[in-house]
């Protein structure tokens, strides 16, 4: 699969000049362009290699790890919050959003198995049990429904256990992925449910100054403290 080298966001760090395509994202857990191909993320933005010919080849020999699991398709798709590992190199990172884009953050390596996921809905299925459908495509079954559709919950992967629960209410913290404000870390003072066409929205506070932003664009990290690195 191919994309014309100019349509590609600068997020990637691709060179504007040189060929005319690039590679384009396989269909997957993220929208095209809401993530990096594992070919492009090698090569542009981690430099391991030179050349897209040799990110190909360490990437078929499973040496990069998505979640815990060796991904072996150069075109995958990698996605906010997911944890990029290099096991060779003791490397290991959380796809954060900035300003600029989704970029790559170092984390520690006993972070290097804990992954926040954003409850995007949930629906009950058989014998009761509620179905978690979360923002990276994962779908966790839980035999009691003490979630709700905003919250956050910490996986410890490769197992996606459940380790806690952040629940998207006044206090918490905030993590902005979309919009003008998009890698912003705030406090939410408020959640306006709009009953209308008009999308739900929050207001919080961002180093002293208050905004507002749609409900679907925040994504709650923590309470005192972000319960893992969500900022470089």
């Amino acid at each position: 699969m191919r994309l014309k080298r100019l349509r590609a966001p600068k997020f990637w760090k691709i060179p504007k000049k040189g060929t005319k395509w690039t590679v384009s994202p396989r269909p997957g857990p993220h929208k095209k362009f809401e993530g990096i191909p594992l070919q492009l993320l090698t090569r542009d933005i981690l430099k391991l290699v030179e050349t897209g010919k040799e990110a190909k080849t360490i990437i078929r020999k499973g040496k990069i790890f998505i979640d815990g699991k060796p991904r072996k398709d150069h075109a995958f798709s990698v996605g906010l919050m997911d944890i990029v590992a290099i096991p060779e190199l003791k490397k290991f990172y959380r796809v954060l959003p900035t300003s600029k884009g989704l970029s790559l953050t170092e984390i520690p390596e006993d972070e290097s198995n804990l992954k926040l996921c954003r409850i995007n809905n949930k629906k009950t299925i058989s014998k009761g049990k509620t179905q978690l459908n979360l923002h990276d495509g994962k779908n966790i079954l839980v035999p009691k429904d003490v979630y709700k559709t905003g919250d956050s919950i910490l996986l410890q992967l490769p197992e996606q256990k459940i380790v806690d629960h952040v629940k998207l209410e006044k206090g918490n913290l905030i993590l902005i992925f979309k919009g003008k404000n998009m890698g912003s870390i705030g406090e939410l003072k408020e959640i306006i449910e709009t009953r209308t066409r008009e999308p739900n929205k929050v207001i919080c506070e961002i180093e002293g100054n208050k905004t507002e932003t749609i409900k679907d664009y925040v994504f709650v990290v923590g309470k005192n403290k972000p319960i893992i690195t969500v900022s470089g």
